[in-house]
């Protein structure tokens, strides 16, 4: 008898633990979009191909917005992530199609091209204290243009199926795209959760001044942060870019600001120090859903833009409350 008791509890705890989670709620919204769309679309949105096409999308999205919510969680921000997504797809490309190399090494170098990038990001912020908005703001425009000038404006197309198969195969059924998001959400979560460095992320975005007193290396772990940025990012590109067949200098305009998008309205503090992995998937799943439900709708593609501008704007207000309100109950413990 006592051991069903104490069974029943620790179920009521771990479902306590669930409704408490800062993801729980945003769960729940994704839900409820979901029914509304299936109500109102009927049975094209709930098709396989339907929601499978969905996922897919979004998945390039959530990748990159993984890499962004490292840099929220420090209290920085990348707006270059969108340019580096271009010019590592770019790299990879030009790569296998000019330079003769091999897919796998040539996806080694496009992921190195956004490290590099990232690893320009962390030292202009740590070493030369610029506002990490006016540094990424600046590599953002660097990596965009030098991504026009190296291929004259032109797409990059031709590439082999092997290359293709990185966003366009599938391993049992299971887009390879999805594949990538689930494994790096995985490792990623780990590290924030399981490591000295991922709580020393944590740390920084709480007090940064308070965490460099207590011996976290703070500006090594900025530039690390901002390293695995660039290469979330430079992932993302190159699966866009197997995906499309076509490496464009064009690619990824506007995407730092989904890649935000979805770390805000998966719930991390634009101040840092809160939010997790998970949210940011959730976050870019909500707007893909909510662009898919849009389309099925017949929506005009401007107001697509107009009404996801007013759920970041929403889900910014509503992380402010949220972060005022634990900022009280932190004052009266």
């Amino acid at each position: 008898m006592t051991e069903k008791k104490a069974a029943v509890g620790g179920a009521k705890n771990w479902l306590l633990r669930i409704r408490q989670a800062s993801t729980f709620n945003i769960f729940l919204i994704l839900l409820g979009m979901c029914v509304i769309l299936a109500l109102l679309a009927g049975g094209k949105f709930l098709s396989v191909s339907n929601i499978t096409s969905v996922v897919r999308q979004f998945s390039f999205y959530a990748i990159m917005s993984i890499g962004m919510v490292l840099v929220i969680l420090t209290g920085g921000i990348d707006l270059s992530v969108g340019s580096v997504f271009a010019f590592s797809g770019i790299i990879t490309c030009m790569g296998i199609m000019r330079w003769g190399v091999p897919v796998f090494p040539a996806v080694l170098l496009g992921i190195l091209a956004g490290a590099a990038f990232g690893l320009l990001n962390g030292l202009c912020i740590t070493k030369l204290q610029l506002p990490p908005f006016i540094a990424t703001l600046g590599t953002m425009s660097i990596a965009r243009g030098v991504s026009y000038g190296i291929t004259g404006g032109y797409p990059i197309g031709g590439l082999p199926d092997s290359f293709k198969f990185i966003g366009l195969g599938s391993i049992l059924d299971v887009p390879t795209p999805i594949i990538w998001m689930v494994v790096l959400a995985l490792l990623f979560s780990v590290f924030l959760r399981r490591t000295i460095r991922g709580r020393w992320v944590y740390a920084i975005g709480g007090n940064e001044e308070a965490a460099r007193i207590s011996g976290v290396k703070v500006n090594q772990t900025k530039i690390i942060v901002y390293v695995l940025c660039g290469m979330m990012a430079a992932i993302a590109g190159i699966a866009t870019a197997a995906r499309l067949g076509v490496g464009q200098s064009t690619a990824g305009v506007g995407y730092e600001m989904d890649a935000i998008a979805g770390v805000i309205i998966g719930g991390a503090s634009v101040s840092g120090g809160y939010g997790n992995i998970i949210g940011p998937i959730l976050g870019a799943a909500i707007m893909g859903v909510l662009r898919n439900g849009l389309v099925l709708l017949n929506v005009s593609a401007y107001w697509q833009q107009a009404v996801i501008g007013v759920v970041i704007i929403v889900a910014v207000s509503f992380d402010k409350l949220q972060h005022d309100r634990r900022s009280s109950l932190r004052k009266t413990r």
